[in-house]
């Protein structure tokens, strides 16, 4: 019965794709512009200062915001990631996560905040989200290369896509958390609609958009690998490397590489969301 496709979809994306290619590809390298002079600017700084500084400004703020354990932690963690010679491509890794989440807490935040005030928004959101998180990275990885081209920019711009629903989804979840009549209190006093956001529902939702923070940071992390297929370099690199040439030593060191800078930050941001 289903032998044979009957709606050519596949051939419809084709021709879509290739519309926006041949037309609007000028556009596209537009937008990406402002990603780039930010990623290009987080690269070269954290490049340009001395492991030690970088080292020790990790440690002290793993340290005040999650304990010694952590700061010594991050010390032995930053250290042996710089012993392992991955000092640069880690650098580079830090700046793309830090790129992609910048622009995810720009754009998720207030969108998580619409979300959570407008039940009709937030319907309409829904599906979006989900079509984003339940896509696989790799379908979405050729548009974005044929439209952006190759390059740190181009795994920035698909780890912003992948990463952007839970801080979405957690900040809307923070703000419907609120307690109605804490709202109601405030109205009573006379507070207006953004008094109330800024005063009510935004400190009382703190700590659950953090944590919508914390996991933009892991999924941008964990788009490391797959965004080195497309020319984004970082950590992912020796990984890809060692699954092209089967250098099982490259690709493991990689990944604990991956696996030390996702704890770091995971209980940094978790300290920072307690604090």
């Amino acid at each position: 019965m289903f032998a044979e496709s009957v709606i050519p979809l596949d051939s419809w994306v084709s021709q879509f794709v290739d519309m926006l290619v041949d037309n609007y590809r000028g556009v596209f390298q537009a937008m990406k512009w402002p990603v780039e002079f930010l990623l290009n600017g987080l690269d070269s700084g954290l490049n340009s200062i001395h492991p030690l500084i970088v080292i020790v400004v990790f440690a002290l703020a793993a340290w005040k915001f999650s304990g010694i354990k952590l700061g010594i932690f991050a010390v032995v963690s930053m250290v042996l990631i710089g012993l392992l010679g991955l000092w640069e491509d880690s650098m580079t890794t830090l700046a793309m996560v830090l790129a992609s989440v910048i622009v995810c807490t720009l754009l998720g935040v207030p969108l998580g905040i619409i979300a959570g005030r407008s039940d009709r928004f937030e319907a309409g959101l829904r599906p979006v989200l989900d079509a984003m998180q339940t896509t696989p990275a790799f379908v979405y990885l050729v548009p974005i290369v044929m439209l952006f081209s190759v390059g740190n920019v181009a795994g920035v711009l698909a780890t912003i896509i992948f990463a952007l629903p839970p801080i979405i989804r957690l900040t809307s979840l923070g703000i419907r958390q609120v307690h109605p009549e804490l709202v109601e209190a405030a109205q009573a006093f006379g507070a207006t609609n953004w008094q109330v956001l800024r005063k009510v529902q935004i400190p009382m939702a703190l700590p659950t958009i953090l944590a919508g923070l914390n996991q933009t940071i892991m999924m941008a992390l964990s788009m490391v690998v797959i965004a080195a297929l497309i020319g984004a370099g970082g950590l992912g690199s020796p990984v890809v490397l060692g699954l092209n040439t089967l250098d099982i030593g490259g690709a493991v060191v990689g990944g604990l590489a991956i696996v030390l800078m996702a704890i770091l930050l995971d209980r940094l941001t978790q300290g920072i969301a307690q604090k």
